[in-house]
């Protein structure tokens, strides 16, 4: 059964709340959390794409939001892929 879904998550309070040096890391676990709070499951494979997308303009200058598309392959496994 593959459930599939678009979620934009924004990442501006984390541009707003953190030092310069870790905003990526940070975001990185913002949307993993993010995902795993609205998809109800345990694990979440982020795509290399979402990385890439994330780091794209340095440490420091991370994206205000994202659009993400999401697939559940199983119950508790989730993938997670960038749309843009």
């Amino acid at each position: 059964m593959e459930d599939e879904r678009i979620y934009t998550i924004p990442l501006r309070d984390i541009t707003n709340k953190s030092k310069s040096t870790k905003r990526a890391p940070r975001a990185i676990r913002k949307v993993r959390e993010f995902l795993k709070r609205h998809t109800k499951s345990k694990v979440v494979k982020l795509d290399k794409s979402i990385n890439e997308k994330i780091w794209e303009r340095s440490l420091n200058k991370i994206p205000a939001r994202i659009r993400v598309r999401v697939v559940k392959e199983e119950e508790d496994i989730v993938k997670a892929m960038l749309i843009e």
